[in-house]
């Protein structure tokens, strides 16, 4: 339940006066729902401006407050003209208000003609005349206008305006109550940050620096306590201690000998696997740096020990993927690996999917591969003890709670990701996770040749894939979304199919999110087994998709892709002992992150490098193509304060786990508070999701 000091917070934001069905829509958009929402929308900056007595004492594109007496108005003959209000300041001098549209009927009533008003905005220049365009304020009280010359400027949506805006967060502020501090107070001495209400109240003025900071630690302080909550719970936990006595792992035969860094984190595994506590480790690997031969050590770990292992794929492509490819790496061990998928995939129906379902049942199915449909209720296991994540980051709290209460008791779970993570974020996204991590290339994996060519020479391209076709090898072909946009600028796979399908004929094929499962399937098979040639695709194939003969990527419009993105893809090709390229298709026009984004691209292949750029050249935003939704981890602290302030934070939290009693006593309940107003409160119980 949330404690009741909070309730005020949480009230819905039509509460607000003047708030009402209309203006909720562009509030919604900002995700600004309570009020709590409204108080944490801080400032993206301040406009600061200088009081002057007369133009001569401005420059121009200053930001001023000055008087000025209205002399004349004047219309434009056109409706779409500007009207100008000409007025003059006190030595004489005369300047143009302009408006344009609607706001001519506000510049009537502000500024009659012979009166005194007070007006702030940007001095600027239009031909031989001054003029301020859409004033910010018009005032008749000189010291009230004073009261403008610092002022926070938000993110808006349409429909929304700075006064207005303005207005909702000073009520949500005087709503704010008093809370407890929740700080180590001599953390609070030593950074001279004020209490949390004061901070918030000055964060909005912009008047004291610390306060922002202060915020931007509760952020993360409640961030880093859910993740040791969750860590302290799963220790609690009990699960199935597994050890294997390597009779199966012995008969496994690999294509490579294991690289040192396989070996370390499948030493760290082993040893995870056989206390009696949950093992929660992710496995951090950059693209083809062997997660999954590393997955299978340790699900054939769990088959020695009598239990059985499952691996969820976020994707049916991706499980499929994974089941073939652990079927091949497994049959000479004798283990029983099968796949589960969707119900409504004929490749899964009837007798094939009774079988498997009874062979987890009876225990003769070792390894499971499949997506959501392992968590259906007619899914029953003999002793689930091991679960791996491919792509945790896909998969919500209540999926994994569903799996864990699979196994008698709470399985062992590793999770894995191919998104390199940033040192920055390591702490923030997973510390309640022990992390392995794959920095090493298995032996003969060919660098990939990345260029950049423009749009303009895409004759050159085509002609280019039809000569590698001719050559009897493969390659994809990436465009940014599945159909045309409305403004028609950006390449849709269908339109690219269709252009492509018409040079190369059936040896083309397409998948894409929104193909039925069959046809998916059906298309991908075709491409797998070399029958065809070109598959042309969305971003549906960046993860996992495996085809070694497949040594060509053509990823179109590839400024509109991020960095992690980008590589993913990439490392679809470059994974047999033929030499690859991958062929990055740019738009006349790139933004200064795009250019810098691409040339990364050709500079460098490791994962781990650019996911540092990635993040510093996103700020943030959008955590590595983690977050595709544009959600982020925190809404208060930004990629700075992050670096900066995140291990105290950090520190802070498993000080007061470990030594300060937790939940317990007058700051434990303080830390409760700051949980439910940051809603990590989830994470007390449950595991969390990506």
């Amino acid at each position: 339940m949330r404690p009741e000091a909070l309730n005020p917070l949480f009230a819905e934001v039509e509460t607000l006066e003047g708030v009402g069905p209309k203006l909720k829509k562009p509030l919604t958009r900002l995700r600004l729902e309570r009020i709590r929402d409204v108080a944490f929308h801080l400032p993206e900056r301040f406009v600061s401006r200088r009081p002057v007595a007369n133009i001569d004492e401005a420059g121009e594109g200053e930001q001023i407050v000055i008087a000025l007496t209205a002399v004349e108005h004047r219309a434009s003959r056109s409706s779409r003209g500007p009207y100008r209000v000409l007025a003059r300041d006190d030595a004489g001098n005369v300047i143009a208000l302009t408006y344009f549209g609607r706001a001519s009927y506000t510049a009537r009533k502000q500024l009659p003609v012979g009166e005194k008003r007070w007006v702030a905005g940007r001095l600027e220049r239009y031909g031989d005349m001054l003029q301020i365009v859409h004033p910010d304020h018009v005032l008749e009280d000189g010291g009230a206008s004073l009261g403008h010359l610092t002022e926070p400027v938000y993110r808006l949506s349409e429909g929304l305006t700075q006064p207005l805006l303005a207005k909702l967060v000073a009520q949500a502020l005087e709503r704010t109550p008093d809370l407890p501090e929740w700080i180590d107070p001599a953390e609070v001495v030593r950074e001279r940050w004020p209490d949390w209400r004061d901070a918030l109240h000055l964060a909005h003025r912009g008047e004291h620096p610390a306060a922002r900071d202060r915020l931007a630690y509760d952020e993360m302080l409640a961030n880093s306590l859910a993740l040791m909550l969750v860590r302290a719970d799963n220790r609690a936990r009990r699960g199935t201690p597994l050890t294997g006595d390597g009779r199966l792992r012995a008969k496994l035969a690999l294509p490579f000998p294991l690289t040192g860094a396989q070996q370390r984190s499948i030493a760290e595994i082993e040893g995870d696997l056989a206390q009696a506590t949950p093992m929660l480790r992710l496995l951090q690997g950059d693209v083809g740096a062997g997660k999954t031969v590393v997955a299978l050590e340790a699900m054939l770990i769990a088959a020695e020990a009598g239990a059985q292992a499952a691996l969820l794929a976020p994707t049916e492509i991706l499980a499929r993927q994974h089941f073939e490819t652990l079927r091949r790496m497994a049959a000479p061990t004798g283990a029983r690996v099968e796949i589960l998928t969707g119900r409504g995939s004929s490749r899964s129906g009837g007798k094939v999917r009774e079988a498997t379902l009874m062979g987890l049942v009876d225990g003769s199915v070792d390894i499971l591969v499949g997506t959501h449909a392992i968590f259906q209720e007619q899914v029953a296991y003999r002793n689930l003890a091991l679960v791996v994540i491919d792509e945790q980051h896909r998969f919500g709290v209540s999926q994994r709670l569903m799996l864990a209460g699979k196994g008698k008791r709470a399985p062992h779970v590793l999770a894995m990701t191919a998104t390199p993570i940033p040192r920055t974020l390591q702490l923030a996204d997973y510390g309640e996770l022990d992390v392995s991590k794959l920095d090493e290339m298995p032996p003969g994996r060919q660098p990939i040749d990345t260029r950049v060519v423009g749009i303009e020479r895409m004759e050159d391209v085509i002609a280019g894939v039809a000569r590698h076709l001719e050559g009897g090898q493969q390659a994809y072909w990436v465009c940014p979304m599945v159909r045309e946009s409305e403004e028609g600028d950006t390449a849709a796979a269908e339109a690219r199919f269709a252009a492509l399908r018409e040079r190369f004929g059936d040896r083309v094929v397409l998948v894409h999110g929104q193909l039925a499962p069959e046809a998916k399937d059906a298309a991908m098979e075709r491409f797998a087994s070399g029958h065809a040639k070109l598959l042309v695709a969305t971003t549906v194939i960046e993860v996992g998709v495996d085809v070694p003969a497949a040594t060509l990527m053509v990823i179109e419009q590839a400024e509109r892709f991020g960095l992690a993105q980008l590589h993913q893809l990439r490392g679809r090709v470059g994974r047999g002992a033929e030499k690859s390229a991958c062929l990055l298709l740019r738009s006349d026009v790139l933004s200064e992150v795009a250019r810098d984004r691409l040339k990364l691209m050709r500079e460098t292949q490791d994962g781990f490098r650019l996911a540092e750029e990635d993040l510093r050249l996103r700020g943030g935003g959008e955590l590595l193509g983690t977050r595709q939704s544009g959600e982020t981890l925190f809404r208060i602290a930004n990629l700075e304060q992050i670096a900066r302030l995140l291990p105290t934070a950090h520190d802070d939290a498993r000080l007061l786990m470990e030594h300060g009693g937790g939940l317990e006593g007058p700051r434990g309940e303080a830390v409760r508070l700051l949980l439910y107003l940051f809603e990590r409160d989830a994470g007390v119980r449950t595991l969390r999701g990506g």
